[in-house]
């Protein structure tokens, strides 16, 4: 049985469990080394140089005190930076949360003061001999630095609804619905659009109906986009400047159904005056409907949940 794809949160997790993993031992034995010389500033920037070669990720390593004051300097592959000695850390994201009985913590990401990057730290406690806290070992990773222990996170299929601007919403009942270039030669413009998705590559399309232009992406040229205004869409000819290309095996929306989800967005487009559709998207490889209305409320929805919806739906979730 295929398992269900991960949410994107849960990939969240499981990245931050393997760090956890690859970090935890390396920062205890770098503990364990600081508690020997603890209040010695020479020597705990001696226990965390040589603990750093254990860390090949880590920007820098530090000891705090009790009070989240930095009593040594800043231990870095290029030398010790003094400047952070005396440093209050208490008020920094990652030492907001409760060190579990552990003694390791992994900060949520951050943004870091200094480089303005997404950063994360890892914190762990020091004791004595006899178990009392004497503070912690503070190591800063740039996010860019760590090691990728996880495959790319892939979007889930399922709908989801996003609410627009709070000022567009609350004008909606005093608006209409104008036709626009688009919506006069709506029939062209839907038999070039599928001409394209069809026999031309073109594999993902935003269609903005108020400003009558298209957003299209062709598998020849996937990092560019093109874009096509309503001269474009209503001439049959431009799709002589798209190489004939085969309809892909692996596409989520069946060619058939193509013409189905534009016929679509022309129904929501004219179904009420003041509820309409203002632009959608279809993507053939991640089988995804995208559609925002006159509200500016969007909706990115499963290509077959979408052409089983009647119009009469769409008005009342409008």
């Amino acid at each position: 049985m295929k398992l269900p794809k991960e949410t994107l949160q849960e990939s969240i997790a499981h990245q931050r469990e393997a760090l956890i993993a690859m970090l935890q031992e390396p920062l205890r034995q770098a503990a364990a080394a600081c508690s020997l010389v603890w209040g010695d500033r020479a020597g705990l920037d001696a226990a965390l140089s040589e603990a750093l070669q254990g860390l090949p990720h880590c920007k820098f390593l530090y000891a705090l005190d009790t009070d989240a004051l930095q009593i040594s300097d800043n231990v870095s592959r290029e030398g010790l930076i003094e400047k952070d000695f005396g440093r209050d850390r208490s008020d920094r994201p990652y030492l907001s949360r409760v060190v579990p009985s552990t003694g390791f913590v992994l900060s949520e990401s951050y943004i870091s003061l200094a480089a303005l990057r997404p950063s994360l730290t890892a914190v762990q406690i020091v004791r004595n001999a006899a178990g009392a806290v004497l503070g912690f070992v503070g190591a800063d990773f740039d996010l860019r630095d760590l090691p990728m222990t996880r495959e790319l996170y892939e979007e889930p299929r399922y709908w989801r609804q996003i609410k627009g601007d709070p000022s567009i919403r609350g004008t909606v009942f005093h608006q209409t619905r104008v036709d626009s270039e688009m919506d006069r030669h709506v029939d062209t413009v839907l038999s070039v659009v599928e001409e394209l998705m069809v026999d031309h590559g073109v594999f993902h399309v935003m269609l903005h109906f108020s400003s009558s232009r298209a957003v299209v992406w062709v598998m020849q040229d996937p990092y560019r986009y093109r874009l096509l205004d309503i001269d474009g869409l209503i001439d049959p000819d431009s799709c002589l400047a798209y190489p004939r290309t085969p309809y892909p095996a692996d596409a989520l929306v069946p060619a058939a159904r193509v013409r189905d989800v534009l016929d679509g967005f022309r129904a929501l487009r004219l179904m009420d005056e003041m509820f309409y559709l203002r632009s959608g998207t279809l993507n053939i490889f991640n089988g995804m409907v995208g559609l925002t209305f006159s509200c500016d409320g969007s909706h990115y929805i499963p290509c077959d949940e979408f052409l089983g919806m009647d119009h009469a739906f769409w008005l009342g979730s409008a």
